[in-house]
């Protein structure tokens, strides 16, 4: 099957938890309709069949994919372009009308959930940018499997956090129930855990709380991130007492997550995890449950076109 050149393939990604009609989507087809945009459009059933949606789209000759909806689902989307091979990745542009729970990598850019026109008219100047995507690959023996990023990697308490808030929104819907519920499961979450991993020259190998591998500003974990510079920001959480704990939440949520005293930032290329103590990981927002050590994690430097503002 081929397609027009110009004719985008759009992977509708429903907000989970939201039982009301899709009126935005409805606003985003109208608009598109009149801006005279050619498209197809697929709609996923969950966040998982995104990344066979996308596949499909890729191999079926679309050089546009546009996701509408979030971190998680840009993954999802990201890794089935990615699937398909090099000369597929190099041919295709991704681009974002955010729609989901979580926008950290739209937001970088500037793209806003709330204004989905000017993030159409974005699309429409299709102004792209090589964006940088991390890797992380398991090993297991001689085998071994890789997923890809845009945003961050975490690993341990953030990772679960995460997790909770993606359950609880979607069998709860309405916000204030599905925070408080958020709240009331983390009482349960084991806080930290004995990793061993390294960075550069430095080997850890203690107690952890949290990790986060940025490649952008990994949910203000990572704000120094930039994905088009080739590196990979660390930030490790080390143990901390409860009121400490609370401490970093405030600061991470102020913007000075960097200055709180347990947090060590790091610049590197690479990751290696040794054990993570069976800490729970997740790329974008979205869990890797099949996830564990021994898991080194990278960058490839401006590895695909994404679709940016035009400012």
């Amino acid at each position: 099957m081929s397609v027009e050149a110009k004719r985008w393939g759009i992977i509708y990604c429903p907000k989970e938890g939201v039982r009301k009609i899709h009126k935005q989507w409805e606003d985003i087809c109208s608009y598109l309709t009149e801006k005279k945009v050619a498209y197809d459009f697929v709609q996923s059933e969950d966040s998982h069949s995104v990344e066979r949606l996308a596949a499909m789209l890729a191999a079926n000759g679309y050089s546009m994919i546009v996701v509408v909806g979030g971190d998680a689902a840009l993954n999802r989307a990201l890794n089935g372009i990615l699937s398909q091979g090099d000369e597929v990745r190099k041919r295709v542009a991704l681009g974002v009308i955010p729609n989901g729970w979580g926008n950290d990598f739209a937001h970088f850019w500037g793209i806003d959930e709330g204004d989905y026109k000017r993030a159409v008219d974005w699309l429409i100047e299709r102004r792209t940018r090589k964006v940088d995507v991390g890797y992380c690959t398991l090993r297991d023996g001689e085998s071994s499997s890789t997923r890809y990023f845009l945003n961050c990697v975490n690993v341990g308490l953030v990772a679960n956090i995460m997790s909770i808030k993606h359950r609880t929104r979607r069998f709860w819907g309405v916000m204030t129930l599905a925070h408080l519920a958020s709240m009331f499961l983390l009482l349960f979450q084991r806080i930290e855990h004995k990793m061993y991993f390294r960075i550069n020259q430095d080997e850890i190998n203690r107690k952890i709380m949290t990790v986060c591998v940025g490649s952008a500003h990994g949910y203000g974990q990572t704000p120094s991130g930039v994905p088009y510079n080739g590196w990979l920001d660390v930030s490790v959480v080390e143990h901390q007492k409860v009121m400490q704990f609370f401490n970093a939440l405030w600061m991470l949520f102020n913007g000075r997550f960097l200055n709180h005293r347990s947090v060590k930032s790091y610049r590197t290329k690479k990751v290696e995890f040794y054990d993570t103590g069976k800490a729970m990981i997740s790329l974008d927002g979205a869990a890797w449950r099949d996830a564990s050590a021994p898991m080194a994690v990278g960058i490839h430097s401006e590895w695909i076109d994404f679709v940016i503002p035009s400012f």
